[in-house]
């Protein structure tokens, strides 16, 4: 390779640079999952309101005595219970995502004096909005098998991928069956189409990725530009992994923070088939529910569990987002 060809610029348009950067975004999603994978699991108890794991919510403390319950019941497994969905999920919806932000962010941005702190929270919000749709269904089954417990002395087996799936599919007998009438003209569109109960809560996912994708890739970019000069333009050499961690770690915390009532609103609706199997649990009711049952406290409950799992999870994805993309030269 000659050396003008080394130092030209790639082609982000082209075939190979689309797919090696979502080859690098889907292993770090992936690598960044597995790190926060138990925590993940206690999360999912906490913002769905678990009857067997309420008591602990709210304190950090709760959060790892209901770590250990699960570990005690389970094992290592427990802790890990719903991740093999979650991985399914995480690579194509990473993939995209970050596939799609370099994408957009070319689109919006093609050189750096374009760069603009609304314009990156606009590629941060499509690109997040883009791979939602896609693997929606992944996350609601992911969250059924991390929310189905075992009570002591019970049988009970816990959902594997397919038969939470099943679960929620069949949902449509459960209302079909029900004594109570439908009370939302929804209901009646979901027994004619139960692939749409793959997508409880995906209005309120939609517009909490919002904020969430906007503000991380926001923070992301304006915390690089302005920490991270250009080598070319500085003379300093590329960013370290350790840079990367710290500015992914701070992107995720102002990120959480921004869009995790939306998240909590989001757990209770996908758990809807469970918790009310007889009816839609619509928006304006599940925030009621919330509201009524904690107040405003009831919208961040489990945000502490949520900063330690997303500001690691974060800053490992963007750290090995980047590293992947320097080691398949893109």
């Amino acid at each position: 390779m000659s050396p003008n060809a080394a130092s030209s610029p790639p082609d982000k348009q082209s075939l190979h640079y689309i797919i090696r950067s979502g080859l690098a975004g889907g292993i770090a999603g992936c690598v960044a999952k597995t790190v926060v994978a138990p925590l993940d699991r206690v999360k999912i108890l906490f913002q769905a309101s678990n009857p067997d794991y309420q008591k602990y919510a709210g304190t950090w403390s709760g959060a790892l005595r209901a770590g250990k319950d699960i570990y005690r019941d389970g094992g290592i497994r427990g802790l890990f219970q719903g991740h093999s969905a979650t991985l399914l999920r995480i690579f194509p919806y990473a993939a995209i995502k970050f596939m799609a932000y370099d994408q957009v962010h070319h689109w919006l941005m093609p050189t750096r004096e374009q760069e603009t702190n609304g314009r990156r929270f606009l590629a941060g919000a499509i690109s997040g909005t883009m791979s939602v749709f896609v693997t929606y269904p992944l996350d609601v089954i992911r969250v059924r098998m991390a929310f189905q417990t075992r009570a002591p002395g019970s049988t009970q087996i816990r959902p594997s991928f397919l038969s939470a799936a099943h679960q929620i599919y069949a949902e449509k007998a459960i209302n079909a069956a029900s004594s109570v009438p439908e009370t939302s003209p929804t209901q009646g569109s979901f027994d004619r189409l139960p692939v749409l109960k793959f997508y409880r809560g995906f209005t309120v996912t939609i517009i909490g990725m919002i904020p969430y994708a906007g503000v991380s890739f926001l923070s992301w970019g304006f915390l690089r530009s302005r920490l991270l000069p250009l080598p070319s333009e500085s003379g300093r050499p590329p960013p370290t992994p350790v840079a990367d961690l710290a500015i992914g770690a701070l992107s995720g915390a102002l990120a959480q923070t921004a869009s995790y009532p939306f998240e909590v609103i989001r757990r209770r609706m996908q758990v809807g088939g469970i918790t009310r199997p007889d009816r839609w649990l619509r928006w304006g009711e599940t925030v009621s529910a919330i509201w009524h049952a904690g107040g405003w406290r009831g919208f961040y409950v489990g945000l502490g569990i949520g900063y330690l799992k997303i500001v690691p999870m974060t800053a490992v994805s963007f750290t090995v987002w980047q590293g992947g993309k320097r080691l398949l030269d893109v």
